[in-house]
């Protein structure tokens, strides 16, 4: 870096991560802002509210700083780490957020929808892209099943009572499809088996 005789705007995302550790300010403004916009770009993209995106934003870089020892680079870019990070703290500030639940009749929309948005673009993660292709490959019932348990939050008789179907089918359904996700991600690598 620039003690380095490199200057902080062109050095490496790794080297600008292991200088969060040492609390060296310039380092940690100079490796806010090469990420800010992309970390308030998936965070705007999954809550919808600027001021929320913002605190996410925000949180996502408390958090890189906390953790930056652990990161790993053989498992994605700093910016796949960042965007993973601010992705999960956005999906769990819609959870916590959420006082009215989507409308499960809306999901088939939004499985559609959720195959090309900005929050995708951004997350060029490959591991992300794995588990979304494994869903879609899902039958419907099943890869429906397992968005609203997994992402609504919906308990597997809410999921009987939505679908009109017995309480032993929609746990037959949710437990099928984290099995065939599990196996399709285990072959791939992309999980432990």
């Amino acid at each position: 870096m620039q003690r380095m005789g490199l200057p902080l705007g062109r050095a490496p995302d790794e080297a600008l991560l292991s200088g969060l550790t040492t609390g060296d300010p310039e380092i940690s403004v100079a490796f806010v802002r090469r990420f800010q916009r992309t970390v308030f770009g998936v965070a705007i993209a999954v809550v919808g509210d600027p001021q929320l995106a913002e605190d996410i934003a925000q949180q996502t870089f408390e958090r890189a700083w906390r953790h930056a020892q652990v990161y790993d680079s053989r498992r994605g870019s700093v910016k796949t780490w960042l965007t993973t990070i601010a992705h999960n703290l956005a999906i769990d500030a819609v959870r916590a957020r959420r006082a009215s639940p989507v409308a499960p009749e809306d999901l088939d929309t939004l499985l559609d929808i959720v195959t090309d948005t900005p929050e995708q673009r951004a997350l060029a993660d490959e591991t992300a892209d794995r588990i979304r292709t494994a869903v879609a490959a899902l039958p419907r019932e099943q890869a429906r099943a397992l968005v609203m348990a997994g992402i609504y939050g919906m308990t597997a008789q809410q999921i009987a009572d939505f679908e009109h179907i017995p309480l032993g089918t929609a746990k037959t359904r949710i437990r099928t499809a984290m099995g065939k996700l599990r196996t399709t991600l285990s072959a791939e690598g992309t999980v432990r088996p």
